[in-house]
């Protein structure tokens, strides 16, 4: 195993790697495996890890924590399978989101199914030596003596080293853009960037050649790396679909407390139905049963009772009114078969990935609604669903600027002519937009920016709230996910660590509940019709 330890730039505004660089890199390389160690988070491991293994590369879950307020004291924390990877994800949440989260004291502990690596000379002192705990030896250019001390150490105390390559930025060239996005997360300009703000120009993806000639001089590092590779399991799978667990008050099996819920609900809504519809329920319900679909759709449908019961306004959109187990369940207000609706456009045995069922509530009571799903299912097995916010055209061009050092007056003189567009599109403007065809960024500083800001192209600039989806998990969702505060750690709204696409890839099931504002108002007209009438 080459140690490289790659920082992707979901690791905002540190890391400059997109996922594509460094499965390329590995392929350039012929790299059999690699760790992404994101600093303290995974927003970008599951896409990683499907990225590797499409590409036949072993890919390694890890994660870089550091002690709050001191990010020199860090360990590397490396899942050897699928346990360790659980623990990963509730170490990453429990930084996020616990005040009193100490490293020092996580670390008093062995923590098995986790391979730990540290440079830090204040961590290894505390440490119990175990056979989970490695020295970090890093290549440095800014603090060989710190270095050498590290090594001197751990040989003293008994503690095996591994060489370590950070790698923050694909390319040498690429230097320049990890100082400017380190600047934008300092709110500094690159000029008044402290050494210790910015990583080394050393810190790119080495060729095989480079690695293997850096680290001549210490053989046993080499075979120590190798060793770990072999202890780490290949076996993390976490696509198989985990959906949630319903239990009725009859005790009875789901698929047959479902089937009692969709023909109570038929002869509710038809009158007098004739045998198409028995045909028809009985061909959705074996599908539905067959799937593995049976609980979420009592789940979707224990969420409409309890709003009916509260007099919550919803309506069911999309495909899901071509099923008529959906409209007997109150999901949707169309009857299929009266309507000539196909079911297999909503599910069929062919669908790989699980049915999408879309609900609208009044924006006034949604919130009611998501509440009631944390106390029903838990607050260990619900969480929002994040999304992340990436940089448009003119946030890009704005940061770049400020972190070259420019005042706002100067950014916005620029700034008002750059459409909502991608950043990539800044390189021809005036081509493309009649309203910036004045800008012309053919001059300093403006040449550099632009092609800079250009570069920050799908980076993420933080996670936001996903607009509609929240997950729910049969066991604790930290087991698949690490949690954390969205954008405003104020308001005190935790989501996922992963966004929707790799929800799907995780095999977590998403229930989308939308927020409408004409239920509202048709809420609000029923209600005032009603007072008027007596």
């Amino acid at each position: 195993m080459h140690l490289f330890n790659v920082h992707s730039y979901y690791t905002l505004l540190r890391g400059t790697n997109s996922i594509e660089s460094i499965i390329e890199n590995c392929r350039v390389n012929q790299i059999k495996s690699i760790a992404l160690t994101d600093t303290n988070c995974m927003n970008g491991l599951i896409l990683f890890a499907k990225a590797a293994r499409e590409a036949k590369i072993k890919p390694i879950f890890g994660t870089q924590i550091s002690e709050p307020g001191r990010e020199d004291i860090y360990a590397i924390f490396l899942a050897q399978n699928l346990n360790g990877y659980a623990k990963l994800c509730q170490i990453i949440t429990n930084r996020s989101l616990d005040d009193n989260f100490s490293l020092f004291k996580l670390l008093q502990h062995k923590q098995n199914d986790l391979i730990i690596l540290t440079p830090s000379k204040e961590l290894l002192e505390k440490i119990p030596v175990n056979e989970n705990l490695y020295a970090e030896i890093r290549r440095t250019v800014r603090d060989k003596r710190k270095t050498r001390e590290t090594f001197d150490f751990a040989k003293q105390r008994g503690i095996p080293c591994l060489p370590s390559h950070p790698v923050y930025f694909s390319r040498k060239e690429d230097f320049v853009l990890h100082k400017t996005v380190s600047a934008i997360r300092e709110r500094s300009t690159i000029p008044n960037m402290a050494p210790g703000d910015l990583e080394e120009d050393i810190n790119y993806f080495p060729s095989r050649k480079e690695y293997e000639k850096n680290w001549k001089s210490f053989p046993e590092l080499l075979l120590n790396a190798e060793r770990v590779a072999g202890r780490i399991q290949d076996d993390i799978d976490l696509s198989k679909y985990k959906f949630p667990k319903f239990e009725n008050e009859k005790g009875i099996p789901s698929a047959k407390y479902l089937s009692v819920l969709v023909f109570e609900g038929l002869n509710r809504k038809v009158t007098n139905p004739d045998k198409r519809y028995a045909e028809r329920l009985k061909m959705e319900l074996e599908v539905i049963n067959e799937m593995g679909y049976t609980d979420y759709f009592l789940v979707v449908w224990d969420i409409i009772r309890e709003t009916k019961q509260r007099r919550i306004l919803s309506l069911g959109r999309g495909s899901a009114a071509n099923s008529l187990v959906s409209y007997c369940l109150d999901f949707a207000d169309v009857d299929p078969v009266k309507h000539n609706l196909y079911f297999e456009r909503f599910l069929n045995k062919g669908r790989s990935n699980p049915p999408d069922i879309d609900i609208d509530f009044s924006w006034k009571e949604r919130d009611e609604v998501i509440k009631y799903i944390f106390d029903k299912y838990g607050y260990d097995k619900v969480a929002m669903i994040c999304t992340t916010v990436t940089f448009r055209a003119r946030s890009a061009f704005r940061e770049t600027a400020k972190a070259f050092g420019l005042t706002d007056a100067e950014i916005s003189k620029y700034s008002k002519y750059i459409p909502w567009t991608s950043p990539e599109n800044l390189l021809r403007l005036s081509a493309l937009f009649p309203e910036s065809r004045h800008l012309h960024f053919d001059k300093e500083p403006f040449k550099t920016i632009v092609e800079t800001a250009s570069k920050l192209s799908h980076f993420p600039r933080h996670l936001s709230i996903h607009p509609s989806g929240i997950v729910i998990s049969p066991d604790r969702i930290t087991n698949y996910t690490a949690l954390q505060y969205a954008k405003n750690k104020g308001l005190g709204l935790i989501v996922t660590q992963v966004d929707m696409y790799s929800m799907d890839d995780l095999g977590l099931i998403k229930i989308d509940l939308l927020s409408q504002r004409s239920l509202g108002v048709l809420r609000d007209t029923l209600e005032q019709i009603s007072k008027e009438k007596e």
